[in-house]
């Protein structure tokens, strides 16, 4: 015996609810992941960054204290998770050909999926420097300075920006602190006695 079902009639609240809650899970699947997905932590570094950072100092040469600087990088540059580390991949891939909006907009989603890591920070405040924006670059700098006061990249950049904001003095301190972490510093030849 077949038992027929009335169809269910939903009275105008019901079919309202039922529609947004339609649209909300329509909108939630067509978002970028970054904008609802958790990034996950970064796993602690800090002894090994604190134990290069001590080898740095003491670093008997240029070519010892590159090999150390490039191990600091190794590890700021390894993002929190795959989907991190390709949109910090493909904006840095975007900076070197040039296309700095892209760049900045890959940037932009990287640190809206992971705002606790410090490198997609410091990269688009690289990007924003190539741009000429300036303010931003130091921002972005502060941001990475907060979490990590021995980046030797971003107390460099940051020496770069304010020269190219006519900021001599300070520019020269922020060398200063740069090369107190980073002894072999390229940019140490940027160093004036006379300011």
């Amino acid at each position: 015996m077949q038992v027929k079902r009335e169809p269910v009639r939903l009275d105008n609240r019901s079919r309202r609810h039922t529609l947004f809650a339609m649209k909300l899970a329509l909108v939630l699947c067509l978002l970028p992941l970054p904008l609802w997905a958790a990034c996950p932590p970064l796993p602690d570094a800090s002894d090994q960054r604190a134990a290069l950072h001590t080898d740095l100092l003491n670093a008997g040469s240029e070519a010892e204290a590159a090999q150390i600087a490039a191990a600091l990088w190794k590890i700021w540059l390894t993002a929190p998770d795959a989907q991190a580390q390709d949109l910090l991949d493909r904006s840095m891939q975007k900076r070197e050909a040039w296309d700095l909006a892209g760049s900045e907009a890959l940037q932009d989603q990287l640190i809206t999926y992971c705002p606790d890591y410090a490198e997609a920070y410091n990269q688009r405040a690289f990007t924003r420097f190539m741009r000429e924006d300036y303010e931003g670059a130091l921002i972005d700098i502060d941001r990475v300075l907060e979490g990590n006061p021995y980046h030797f990249g971003a107390l460099s950049g940051r020496a770069l920006v304010l020269i190219q904001m006519g900021r001599a003095e300070a520019a020269q301190r922020a060398l200063r602190e740069a090369v107190a972490v980073h002894p072999f510093l390229r940019e140490r030849a940027m160093i004036n006695d006379d300011i």
